[in-house]
């Protein structure tokens, strides 16, 4: 089943390098606020959006009690449309688990960035998240992945872990 024109589209936060900052004094990579109301208004997105921050975490923190609170999260939507931000190195294993729940009527797709939005024009995190954007408001019911301006069904992706890029398997 196809959605239906002009939903709200629930967009859910979960960090990943697509929000983390960088300290340039000691070097490291951070969290502090979610890029993506700036993201949206720089990218004069005028679709009806609810963004919602269910936490801030490198992907490989992410373990099934996060994956729990997605979860539940997804649910309870009222939106039949949901965008989960989330860090590329567990992106596949959250499909996965939500792919295997008892979500059902909804358009899901977890997207994220290679590089954090914070560095500028060098970050994917902006093209992927237009691209995730056209991706849940058209793609039938179902769990997604999207990454490089495609879109994966959640059991045909990895990360190719080498060229750091997204691909059918």
């Amino acid at each position: 089943m196809i959605n239906q024109p002009n939903n709200m589209i629930q967009v859910f936060v979960t960090g990943g390098t697509f929000d983390k900052e960088y300290d340039y004094i000691s070097g490291e990579l951070f969290f502090k606020d979610t890029h993506l109301l700036s993201m949206f208004k720089r990218g004069r997105c005028t679709l009806d959006i609810d963004v919602k921050t269910l936490m801030m975490v490198d992907s490989l923190e992410i373990g099934e009690e996060e994956r729990e609170i997605i979860a539940f999260n997804c649910r309870r939507a009222k939106a039949d449309r949901i965008l989960i931000t989330h860090g590329t190195d567990r992106m596949v294993e959250t499909a996965t688990f939500l792919a295997e729940t008892d979500i059902k009527d909804k358009t899901i797709v977890i997207t994220g960035a290679m590089v954090p939005y914070a560095f500028g024009t060098s970050s994917d995190g902006f093209f992927n998240l237009g691209s995730a954007m056209a991706f849940v408001q058209t793609l039938p019911y179902g769990i997604y992945v999207a990454m490089n301006g495609r879109y994966f069904h959640w059991d045909k992706v990895r990360k190719n872990k080498k060229t750091g890029f997204f691909e059918e398997i």
